[in-house]
């Protein structure tokens, strides 16, 4: 008789899963809640022996700074989107828990969040859980714990 063998998802590691997820969440709250900081340019004179090089090229410090600036601005925009998009594909109560617990200003503890919900403790834990895994392949933060191979 033929062994049907049907698709089969590898063992995550549940804890550098859960470790991912949460410093995702916590950079995010961290980019979302920064005071926006300038790198400033050079402003003092350089000087150096060297021959400056006869190219085309023009270096200044202070268009330099705007790259650098503007790029910050837009990888910073991008990740608080990428995450809240992440967020809102959850159910309800899973973005409640993770919006309530590590995507707002005030730190909460997990008792709070609970009992701001009216959840139990259990049911507020296991919601969670699912938020995380589901949160982890949606940014592609899973880790999966490694297969022992076989010598055949």
């Amino acid at each position: 008789m033929k062994e049907y063998k049907g698709f089969q998802l590898a063992a995550i590691d549940r804890n550098e899963t859960k470790k991912r997820v949460e410093e995702a969440l916590e950079k995010y709250r961290i980019l979302l809640l920064s005071q926006d900081v300038e790198r400033l340019p050079k402003v003092t004179q350089n000087f150096s022996l060297e021959m400056p090089a006869r190219t085309n090229q023009f270096h200044s410090s202070t268009e330099e700074s705007a790259i650098r600036n503007a790029d910050y601005q837009r990888e910073k925009s991008e990740y608080i989107k990428k995450i809240s998009l992440a967020v809102n594909r959850l159910s309800y109560k899973e973005r409640a828990i993770l919006i309530r617990r590590y995507m707002t200003e005030d730190d909460m503890y997990d008792y709070q969040v609970y009992n701001d919900l009216h959840m139990s403790e259990r049911t507020y834990h296991r919601h969670k859980s699912k938020a995380f895994y589901r949160l982890a392949f949606a940014l592609n933060l899973e880790v999966y714990e490694e297969q022992a191979v076989s010598g055949a």
